[in-house]
Parts: C-alpha cells; sequence; structure tokens
C-alpha cells in the first residue's frame, strides 16, 4: 500500500512539473527507463528560433526588396515602347532616365535594409520608437489579411535599444501570441522608459469590431513560447509572460566599439 501511495504522489508531482510555465524542466523518468534525449544547447535553441522567426517574416522581406525592382522593370518596359516608336522627347526621356536612376537607389537601400535582418551589425542601437515601428510595419500586411489590428503606444523619445535584441524578440512575441491566438484580435503594443529600462508590452484584447479573415497557413512552423524564451536568454533581456500578454524589459543600448574617425 506504500509503494501505490509513493507512486501516485510521484505521479503528481510530474504533473505538477510539466504545467509549470516557464521553467523548462524535464518530468523525470521514470525507474527502468531509457534515459531521456539531453537537451539541446541553449545557443542551438536560440539559433533555431531566430531561424524560425527569419522564415516567417521571408514573404514580407521579399515584398520589401523587390517592390521598387518591379517598379524599375516596368517602367524600363515603357520606355523602351516610347523608343520604338519614336515617341520620346528628350525632356521626357530625361525625366524618365532620372526617375529610373531614383527607383534603382531606392531599390539597393530596401535590399540593404533586407539584408541586415539576416545579417545585422554589431553594437548598433536605435531609437524605441523607430524601432518598434519598423517591426510592426513589416508585420503590418500579414496582420491585416489574418483579420489583427494593431495598436500602438509608443512615446517618441530618444532611448535607444539594440536594434538585433528588439527585432528578435518583439517580433518572436508579435508572431508567437498570433499563433496561438483563437481567433483574430486587437494587438496592443505599449513602450515606456522606466529607470534606465525600455518596458514593451505586447497583448492581446478582443476586437472593438468585427473582422473578416483570409485563410492563413503560414509559410513555416507556428512559433512557440519556448522560442520567445530561448532568444531572451540569447540576448540577455528579462521577460514575463501573462495572459495572452508578454512584457520584456530593454537595457539601453550603450556602445562598446570605438568610434570610427571619418577622414577630413
Amino acid at each position: 500500500m506504500t509503494d501505490e501511495r509513493r507512486h501516485a504522489e510521484d505521479e503528481l508531482e510530474r504533473q505538477g512539473r510539466q504545467r509549470r510555465w516557464g521553467t523548462g524542466e524535464a518530468a523525470p523518468a521514470p525507474a527502468g527507463s531509457a534515459a531521456p534525449p539531453a537537451r539541446r544547447p541553449r545557443v542551438a535553441g536560440a539559433e533555431a528560433a531566430r531561424y524560425g522567426v527569419l522564415r516567417r517574416l521571408a514573404p514580407a522581406l521579399k515584398h520589401d526588396m523587390v517592390v521598387n525592382l518591379q517598379a524599375i522593370s516596368m517602367m524600363a518596359e515603357v520606355l523602351n515602347a516610347r523608343l520604338e516608336r519614336g515617341s520620346t522627347e528628350p525632356e521626357d526621356f530625361q525625366a524618365s532616365i532620372s526617375k529610373l536612376n531614383r527607383l534603382a537607389r531606392d531599390a539597393v537601400m530596401d535590399c540593404l535594409k533586407v539584408a541586415a535582418w539576416i545579417e545585422p551589425g554589431e553594437d548598433e542601437g536605435v531609437r524605441l520608437s523607430e524601432g518598434i515601428e519598423d517591426c510592426l510595419a513589416l508585420l503590418a500586411t500579414n496582420f491585416n489579411f489574418r483579420g489583427f489590428s494593431i495598436v500602438k503606444e509608443v512615446p517618441d523619445t530618444d532611448f535607444e535599444v539594440w536594434r538585433v535584441s528588439l527585432r528578435n524578440l518583439l517580433m518572436a512575441s508579435l508572431i508567437a501570441l498570433t499563433d496561438a491566438a483563437a481567433h483574430p484580435c486587437e494587438v496592443r503594443v505599449k513602450a515606456e522608459v522606466v529607470g534606465g529600462f525600455a518596458e514593451i508590452s505586447v497583448r492581446l484584447a478582443p476586437r472593438q469590431e468585427p473582422s473578416e479573415a483570409v485563410p492563413f497557413g503560414p509559410s513555416y512552423r507556428h512559433l512557440e513560447w519556448s522560442d520567445v524564451q530561448a532568444l531572451a536568454t540569447a540576448e540577455s533581456v528579462e521577460l514575463v509572460r501573462g495572459h495572452e500578454q508578454i512584457v520584456m524589459r530593454m537595457p539601453r543600448a550603450m556602445p562598446t566599439a570605438p568610434l570610427g574617425i571619418v577622414p577630413v
């Protein structure tokens, strides 16, 4: 009888460990069973999470990269047709060339911005409001199709955070929360500077008005809380999870690399 009682207590403890939020603990293996596989290193978990975030952002990044290239191609075709008809005046031709040059410069800048998501620079700070706006703009179309609306409350402050940390954590939080949502919601993003830290909260709330969502199938796997947690550990960012809410606390970006000397 004593053995049966001990077995029941062990089972209750195991279930309690599995229900415990965010601890990352593994349930103890029963006696005589094979040893569980070793946990992957934290670095590997963070790298897998970063890859997952980039794969989910790939459609938006691709759109941002090719939008101006498509405009250049279309304009070149129109200009070529005018040349073949011999109907282009010198002034119109010069204006078209100038527009092509401007579009080409914009396309180069867009490609560089996309490349920065894949291979970011080191020790790069960004203003809090600017960094959050970059993230929300990239997800705006996806959220709109899925029926999610974005409400932001971000102060216009000179406070800077690390761009890479903000992008990784904010994007992962936004995607993970909306992936887990049972229906389209209002995504509320709030930021404030408290005690030398930037506190950013992402919370889901019922929509004030009904919306029609397009059937959505992600281009890659769903992101989970474990992905967000792995990134927070790798980036040394404090993280708290609540009911349909994630709050992160980021330190001020303090560059450590030597300042570049501009040649005279």
